[in-house]
């Protein structure tokens, strides 16, 4: 004799809030041991950026054009020493500051510039294209670097 196991749809939801419960149980238990993928290397943590555009027609058939830093703000530690990778994907060339950090540079299309620079005081320091600085010159092209202890 065979027996019949009716399943209703209050033991589906008991049943599926019971797994939820356990795989909740099972991240928290476990959320120390959750690495970083990008986590500190040797020579300090590096931080990849690459260089944007946006593009669009007005009504008038007018083009206009924007550049950005991608993406446009990155979070550092107090003392962390920081290479900042760029590669160049829009744009021919970005020569570039940083400023409060005494860091210059510059990214060239198709290219990555590496800089290396280490905050020791808080704040929020701008990455500054010197070719699009406003507006009027298809910009700002600025990105923003937040040091926090």
């Amino acid at each position: 004799m065979s027996k019949v196991f009716i399943v209703t749809k209050k033991k589906l939801y008991i049943a599926a809030a019971l797994l939820l419960i356990a795989a909740a149980g099972v991240m928290y238990a476990n959320r120390g041991e959750i690495k970083a993928v990008s986590g500190k290397t040797e020579g300090g943590r590096t931080i990849h950026l690459v260089t944007g555009e946006f593009s669009s027609k007005l009504s008038d058939g007018k083009e206009i054009e924007a550049y950005r830093w991608d993406p446009g703000t990155i979070y550092v530690r107090k003392g962390e020493k920081i290479n900042l990778s760029i590669y160049g994907v829009n744009g021919e060339s970005h020569p570039f500051l940083i400023e409060g950090l005494n860091v210059r540079g510059e990214v060239k299309k198709g290219k990555e510039t590496v800089v290396s620079f280490q905050a020791d005081k808080e704040g929020i320091y701008r990455i500054i294209c010197l070719t699009h600085p406003d507006i009027a010159h298809h910009g700002p092209m600025i990105g923003y670097i937040v040091v926090d202890d």
